[in-house]
């Protein structure tokens, strides 16, 4: 049996591989003091979105030291959309007592070029967390393609 994930067709087994990856790689940076690069944090979002075959806005709460705290699959949607309320978003990084987030979400379509709707979006949730003194740290959207920061392009 397959899972079709945007073009890419994920076995069963590779599905639950990729699942078993995304647990090694958070268990190891829940023993280590921060995210040491930006590549960790992206291969993290990666195999924890990428089987997915609708839309899934991921967050990642962090302390003042950048060390995880918890990370949360906030909101799950269609094909092509997830509905994103940054109230939530606010009310779950104070519930988890969080300095900073990083955001993630993927496209099942496979190409990782953020949309003019999550440009738009990360700005409204900057703007809701920046009143809460939360620092905004990166969106990182998550592909079969590729994935692309925010941060690295300058978008935030």
């Amino acid at each position: 049996m397959t899972v079709k994930t945007g073009k890419t067709m994920y076995s069963i087994e590779e599905k639950t591989t990729l699942e078993k990856a995304a647990k090694i790689i958070e268990s190891k940076i829940l023993t280590h003091d921060v995210f040491s690069s930006p590549e960790d944090v992206t291969r993290y979002c990666e195999f924890n979105l990428l089987h997915y075959e609708h839309e899934v806005f991921f967050v990642l709460f962090l302390n003042n030291q950048h060390c995880l705290i918890e990370s949360v699959n906030m909101f799950r949607g269609t094909i092509d959309g997830a509905s994103v309320y940054p109230r939530e978003v606010a009310k779950e990084a104070l519930f988890q007592n969080a300095a900073a987030v990083i955001f993630a979400h993927n496209h099942p379509s496979g190409n990782p070029e953020p949309s003019r709707a999550d440009i738009s979006l990360t700005k409204q949730l900057l703007e809701a967390l920046n009143l809460l003194d939360i620092r905004v740290l990166d969106h990182i959207v998550v592909g079969s393609q590729g994935s692309i920061s925010f941060a690295q392009r300058g978008l935030l």
